[in-house]
């Protein structure tokens, strides 16, 4: 019972920090537009390494662990993969969520704004699910995948914050409803311990190895590709140092557990 209260304790406490970090939006504007680009590529690197470390070195070897047959666990990484595919390719198809958003036409700023509003709650409340799913396996799993979600979300809410500012609305109305919609991280947690409670860790072992196979889809399709941008031996350097950073300190919370 108290590891169930503390389970609960821990993951709305992740939840609502991940939140939080819509908020910083506000702070990005004293910076200029080129500082927060640089900044957010500078996150997104550290965020692939995090993610990465996060998977191979956290959720992996909970998933397989002795006695663990492989092939269940295995299929369920790859169809986290595919699943992840398949919603990203539904938002982006030209009914969908997303379409229109990297070149709107300027008499549809109003679309624009509601189309990146309801794809951010949908991206953020699978954050919540998998911050979930990782606490209720175990404390430093729910720890390190906060930390890499966390590192992925800046950069996320920094353009999403952009966009909703230059779809025409103002700066206060903009972080307001960017904070709406990061909170759905708390609803999409819930969820997740709620299911667990009423079906017992079965959830865990489903969700662990889909959370992993989403882990490794943002970092390698949609993460690194935008690292591809910048062709530079000093951008590749930072860039790989950066990923590094992020692998070393999942590693490192390893060491503690």
């Amino acid at each position: 019972m108290e590891r169930r209260v503390n389970v609960w304790i821990y993951t709305l406490l992740s939840v609502v920090a991940v939140s939080l970090v819509s908020l910083l939006g506000a702070a990005s504007l004293s910076l200029g537009e080129a500082r927060v680009r640089r900044a957010a590529a500078l996150l997104v690197s550290f965020a692939v390494g995090a993610l990465l470390g996060d998977t191979f070195i956290h959720l992996v070897p909970d998933i397989f662990a002795p006695g663990v047959r492989p092939l269940a666990p295995s299929l369920l990484i790859l169809g986290g993969i595919l699943l992840f595919f398949v919603i990203e390719k539904l938002l982006r198809h030209r009914h969908g969520l997303f379409h229109g958003q990297h070149h709107p036409a300027p008499e549809r700023m109003p679309e624009l704004a509601s189309v990146n509003i309801v794809g951010d709650v949908l991206h953020n409340f699978i954050d919540g699910v998998l911050i979930g799913a990782s606490y209720l396996a175990s404390p430093l799993l729910g720890i390190s995948t906060t930390v890499a979600v966390l590192f992925h979300e800046i950069p996320q809410e920094l353009g999403d914050f952009g966009v909703l500012v230059h779809s025409g609305l103002s700066v206060r109305r903009a972080l307001l409803l960017n904070l709406a919609s990061a909170s759905a991280a708390i609803a999409g947690s819930i969820a997740t311990l709620l299911a667990s409670t009423l079906t017992g860790m079965v959830v865990t072992g489903v969700l662990l190895p889909v959370t992993a196979g989403g882990f490794v889809y943002i970092a390698a399709a949609d993460l690194i590709p935008e690292l591809q941008h910048d062709r530079s031996l000093r951008g590749l350097f930072v860039q790989a140092s950066l990923m590094a950073l992020g692998i070393l300190v999942m590693a490192l919370l390893a060491l503690v557990e």
